[in-house]
C-alpha cells in the first residue's frame, strides 16, 4: 500500500502538487494522467524517493520492492544481454552467495562450529534461490525478451550495441522479471511495436502487483488500469474506471459545471436586479442590503479555460482513378539481407491502410518504395491516374528544405491556404510568435518532424503515405492531426503504432511477417483477432488429423486428447474469471476500508483539538461520523478476509 499525505512539491513558483492525500490499496492498476508538465513524472520521483517534498509524507511498506521504468533513455552496463538480466535482477548475486557458502564449506571440517554456520547461510541462500524461481531464470528470461520483440541470439550481444530504443525494452525486460510488488512506468509503450505491446499488455494482465502507468495510449490505459488519477493545477482527481470512461467522466463533469455556473450568474442577475429596483425605496432598505450582503458573498465558479480549437481539413485535392497504388512483387534486401519479397497488392481510392509488422519488419522500406523515394530491388511500384501523393519519413531531412525560415517553408506549400490559416495551423503545432522566423537548419529533430506535418496537412494531394506520423506531437497537436486524416477524402498508407487511432481510421491492414505481407480487412482489433486465430491454428497439433486416421482425437506428447485439453482450458478460463471477480472485489473493499479508516484517523484528530472541542454541536457530528465508520469497518473487514481466503485457495488450485 503507498500513502500520500498532504505532498506538497514547488518549482520556480509553480505549485506542482497541493496538498495530495492518496491512498493507493495493494493490487490498484492507475493511469496517471494529465498536461505536459502537470508533474506525472515529478510524482512517480517522490515516491522513489529521488525528490525531496517542500511538505507532507509518502509512505510505502519497506519489504515492497518498487520497479521503475523512466521515459527517458537509459544507458546499460557494457555487458551481453543475459549477463545485465542476470545482475540486475540480482539472480547473479544469488548464485554467489550460494558459491561463496559452498567454498566456506569446502575446507572446513564437518564438525568446526564454522561449517554448521555456513550450512545454515547455504540453505537460506539455496531457499532465495528456489522462491525467485533462479533455475528457471534463463527460460523465463528468452521468453520476455521474445515477447518484447528481440530474436534468438541477441541476448547473448553486447548491450551497447542497442539503439535507445531497444535499451529501453532491455530495461522493461528486467523490470517484469524481478516481479516488484509495485510497478511504475512512464510511457512504457513509448519504443515498442504494436505486437510487443499486445504481449506486454498480456504480461501485465496476470501481474498482481500494484501497477502505476503514465501513457498517452488510449489502448494501452482502457486495456490495464480499473481508476484514472489526473493532475492538474497541483490537484489530483480520481475517477474509477478506464481511460474511456475517465473521458466521459470529465466531459460530464465540464458540463454539470457549466450548467451551475449558468445557474449562478443567473441568481447574481436576480439579486442585482431587486438591488438595481428598490435601491431608492427606504421601505425596501433592509431587503436591498441583505441582497447586496449576499452578492458580496457569491463566489462565482471560475470559467474554464477552454484551450484554443483547431480544426483543419486538407484542400479538396484532384479526383484519382480506382487503382491509386500498385505493387508488383517487390522484393527489397540490405547488405545481403532480404527485407522482404514478393509482395504485391492494389489500393484503391478512399481506402485507409494500416502498414504494421515488428520492429524491422520493413514497414519504413515498403512507405519509401510506394513513395518512389527509392527503387525496390525487383518489382515495381505504379501509381493510377491522376495521383498526386504527400509523403512523410521518419527522416526529417526528407520532409522538409533546410535553406528556409519556418514560415517560408508553411507557404511555399501549393494548397490554397490563406496567411491567416498557415498562421493558426503552425500555432497549433507549437510554432508561435518569433518561432516562425526560425531558420529550418536549426529546429530540433521533433520541431522538423511537426513542421513536416503541417506541410502535408497544406498540401493538394489526394494520397497519403505516412510513417509515424505522430511520433513527436502532445496530445492536443496529436487530436488536430488525426481529425484532419479522419476527414481526408483521398487514400492514406500509414505506419503508426497508436492501435487506437488505427482502429477509428483504417478499413484494412497490411502486416509484413517474416518477409512476407499478409493482409487484413477490417480495423485494428479486427486484424489483431484474426491474426490470433491464424497463428493458433498454425500451432502443432491444432487442428492435424492423428497417425491414426482423420476423425481421430489429436493428441500432444501428453497423451491428452484434445477433448481434455479443451475442457481444462475452459475450467483454467473458468479460474481465471473468478479470479479476476474476486481480486476486483478485494481491490474496491480495500478502497473503501483505506477511505473509511482516514475518515477515523481524521475524526479522532479533530476531537483531540481543544479548539474543536469547545464546539459541541461539531463534537456531536464527529463523534457521529466516527461511529458510523467504525461500525462500517467492523462489518467490511470480516467480508474482506473471506474474499482474501477465496482468493488464495482459487490461486494454489
Amino acid at each position: 500500500m503507498i500513502r500520500l499525505q498532504d505532498v506538497e512539491l514547488a518549482y520556480n513558483d509553480k505549485k506542482l502538487f497541493s496538498a495530495i492525500t492518496w491512498l493507493i490499496p495493494d493490487g490498484s492498476r492507475i493511469g496517471l494522467v494529465g498536461e505536459n508538465g502537470a508533474g506525472k513524472t515529478t510524482l512517480f520521483r517522490t515516491i522513489l524517493g529521488d525528490v525531496a517534498l517542500d511538505g507532507g509524507a509518502i509512505e510505502i511498506a519497506s519489504k515492497e520492492r518498487i520497479g521503475y521504468l523512466p521515459q527517458d533513455l537509459v544507458e546499460l552496463e557494457p555487458l551481453p544481454v543475459m549477463a545485465y538480466l542476470r545482475r540486475k535482477t540480482g539472480q547473479e548475486q544469488l548464485e554467489r552467495n550460494i558459491h561463496g557458502c559452498q567454498e566456506a564449506m569446502a575446507f572446513r571440517d564437518p564438525h568446526d562450529p564454522g561449517f554448521a554456520a555456513a550450512l545454515k547461510k547455504l540453505d537460506a541462500a539455496s531457499e532465495a534461490f528456489l522462491m525467485q524461481d533462479g533455475y528457471g531464470f534463463e527460460s523465463r528470461a528468452r521468453r520476455i525478451l521474445k515477447g518484447l520483440g528481440f530474436t534468438p541470439g541477441d541476448e547473448e550481444k553486447n548491450c551497447r550495441h542497442f539503439s535507445g530504443g531497444w535499451k529501453m525494452r532491455i530495461f522493461l525486460a528486467v523490470i517484469l522479471l524481478s516481479g516488484p510488488e509495485i510497478m511504475l512506468l512512464d510511457e512504457p509503450t513509448n519504443h515498442l511495436d504494436t505486437e510487443s505491446m499486445e504481449w506486454l499488455e498480456g504480461f501485465l494482465r496476470d501481474y498482481r502487483g500494484t501497477l502505476l502507468a503514465i501513457s498517452h495510449d488510449h489502448m494501452f490505459l482502457d486495456k490495464m488500469v480499473q481508476q484514472v488519477a489526473e493532475l492538474h493545477r497541483g490537484a489530483l482527481t480520481l475517477t474509477k474506471g478506464n481511460y474511456t470512461r475517465y473521458l466521459r467522466e470529465k466531459e460530464r463533469h465540464a458540463l454539470a459545471l457549466q450548467k451551475k455556473r449558468e445557474l449562478q450568474k443567473a441568481e447574481i442577475k436576480r439579486l442585482q436586479s431587486y438591488i438595481d429596483r428598490f435601491r431608492a425605496k427606504a421601505s425596501k432598505a433592509s431587503e436591498v442590503q441583505s441582497r447586496i450582503k449576499q452578492l458580496e458573498k457569491f463566489e462565482l465558479l471560475p470559467a474554464p479555460l477552454a484551450a484554443k480549437r483547431v480544426r483543419f481539413r486538407f484542400p479538396e485535392g484532384r479526383r484519382s482513378g480506382r487503382e491509386v497504388i500498385t505493387a508488383d512483387n517487390l522484393e527489397k534486401a540490405y547488405g545481403g539481407r532480404t527485407i522482404f519479397r514478393d509482395v504485391s497488392f492494389t489500393v484503391c481510392r478512399g481506402e485507409k491502410v494500416a502498414l504494421l509488422g515488428i520492429n524491422g519488419a520493413g514497414k519504413s522500406t515498403l512507405a519509401r518504395l510506394l513513395a518512389r523515394m527509392e527503387p525496390p530491388g525487383s518489382g515495381a511500384v505504379h501509381w493510377g491516374f491522376q495521383v498526386k501523393a504527400g509523403f512523410f519519413s521518419q527522416e526529417s531531412e526528407q520532409n522538409v528544405s533546410y535553406g528556409r525560415t519556418v514560415w517560408e517553408e508553411a507557404r511555399a506549400v501549393e494548397g490554397g491556404a490563406s496567411d491567416q490559416e498557415v498562421r493558426d495551423l503552425l500555432g497549433a503545432f507549437l510554432f508561435s510568435g518569433d518561432d516562425v522566423l526560425k531558420p529550418v537548419s536549426v529546429l530540433s529533430g521533433g520541431e522538423k518532424s511537426r513542421l513536416a506535418l503541417v506541410k502535408i496537412l497544406l498540401q493538394d494531394s489526394n494520397c497519403l503515405i505516412l510513417d509515424e506520423p505522430t511520433n513527436h506531437l502532445d496530445l492536443r497537436t496529436r487530436e488536430i492531426f488525426q481529425e484532419a486524416l479522419r476527414h481526408y477524402p483521398g487514400t492514406i498508407i500509414l505506419v503508426s503504432h497508436d492501435r487506437h487511432f488505427l482502429d477509428s481510421l483504417v478499413n484494412r491492414v497490411f502486416e509484413l511477417r517474416a518477409g512476407r505481407l499478409y493482409e487484413y480487412a477490417g480495423n485494428y482489433s479486427h486484424f489483431v483477432r484474426k491474426r490470433e486465430a491464424e497463428i493458433a491454428a498454425e500451432e502443432p497439433g491444432q487442428g492435424e488429423p492423428s497417425a491414426s486416421g482423420p476423425d481421430a482425437p489429436t493428441q500432444k506428447k501428453t497423451g491428452k486428447t484434445r477433448e481434455q485439453r479443451r475442457l481444462e482450458a475452459e475450467e483454467r478460463n473458468r479460474r481465471g474469471r473468478a479470479r479476476r471477480e474476486l481480486a476486483e472485489q478485494v481491490q474496491e473493499l480495500e478502497g473503501e476500508i483505506g477511505r473509511l479508516e482516514e475518515v477515523k484517523c481524521r475524526d479522532q484528530k479533530f476531537l483531540c483539538d481543544p479548539a474543536v472541542l469547545a464546539d459541541s454541536l461539531r463534537v456531536q457530528e464527529l463523534m457521529k461520523e466516527l461511529s458510523e465508520a467504525e461500525a462500517k469497518l467492523k462489518k467490511l473487514l470480516p467480508e474482506w478476509e473471506q474474499l482474501m481466503a477465496e482468493l488464495e485457495k482459487l490461486e494454489t488450485k
